[in-house]
């Protein structure tokens, strides 16, 4: 997990300045602005929350996933450690998808916020402009988590849940089962598993396709995220997609696509390999203590 958020957290920010902020144009004029005014510490913004969580949510969602292969596999065939089928990828993807919003939802909330700031925080600027975009209003990750308890409550952390699951929940699927099918297909015959390599493209391979897939709901939820700090423009999931269909037509939904497409391959080939070499270690150590 932290693999991916070091690997992706840079595009993550073009991403998302991209799909919810205003003027930046294409990926690479987004770039060059946010290089110009706020140097190489810009891309870095609200990277310290999702590095001290995504080991949570990371074990969290690989631990449902797999899990529910094993009770698939288990009620199906009566073996937890039989190959799954197609159906019980889905249904565990699905399943995954599900849980991880509750844990998601918060985290990409203050990042998002975070990003979205591009000024540096002083107390005279809150002051001074607390309603123009881009002007500070949080110091920090739980300065920024405080502040939306205190003002939103409950509620305002979970600000784009419904956009996230329907994201989630489809990005999922595209995910785990094109990596096990890429996995399957790239590794050599004779082969007990995967060597790195394998895992590294199959892992990034899944990472591009499944942010392709979830481009445009997440586009949506960028937008009902940063919502809320200098305005209130959205009432709800279908308003800003009714709202942003109608200012700027249906290719408001591919916004950030390629940046998407690009950040999914390291940042997934970085998480599935070291997901997979942290459980062969893992797996290695057990068997060596073993008496």
């Amino acid at each position: 997990g932290i693999a991916s958020v070091v690997a992706g957290h840079p595009l993550d920010t073009v991403k998302t300045r991209l799909q919810a902020g205003q003027g930046y144009g294409n990926t690479l004029k987004c770039v060059l602005t946010v290089y110009r005014n706020e140097s190489l510490a810009g891309f870095f913004k609200g990277m310290s929350f999702p590095l001290a969580s995504i080991g949570i949510y990371s074990s969290v969602v690989f631990g449902v996933f797999s899990n529910t292969q094993r009770i698939l596999s288990q009620l199906r065939h009566g073996d937890p450690a039989a190959a799954p089928s197609l159906a019980d990828m889905t249904l565990a993807s699905l399943v995954a998808g599900v849980i991880s919003v509750g844990i998601g939802t918060p985290v990409e909330l203050v990042k998002i916020r975070l990003q979205m700031q591009t000024q540096p925080y002083a107390k005279a600027n809150v002051k001074l402009n607390p309603t123009v975009p881009g002007s500070p209003v949080y110091r920090g990750p739980i300065h920024c988590l405080r502040t939306i308890l205190q003002k939103e409550g409950i509620p305002g952390v979970y600000r784009g849940n419904v956009a996230m699951l329907l994201r989630d929940v489809p990005g999922y699927c595209a995910y785990f089962i094109p990596y096990a099918m890429f996995c399957d297909w790239i590794t050599p015959h004779g082969s007990i598993s995967p060597n790195p390599f394998s895992i590294w493209v199959a892992g990034g391979v899944a990472g591009a396709v499944s942010w392709a897939v979830c481009t445009p709901m997440d586009v949506v939820k960028s937008r009902l995220q940063a919502d809320g700090v200098y305005s209130n423009q959205y009432k709800g999931t279908l308003d800003c997609m009714v709202q942003s269909y109608q200012n700027e037509g249906l290719k408001v939904f591919c916004r950030g696509l390629l940046v998407n497409t690009m950040r999914g391959f390291p940042s997934s080939a970085a998480m599935f390999l070291g997901y997979e070499l942290s459980l062969k270690a893992m797996k290695r150590c057990q068997t060596e203590t073993s008496p």
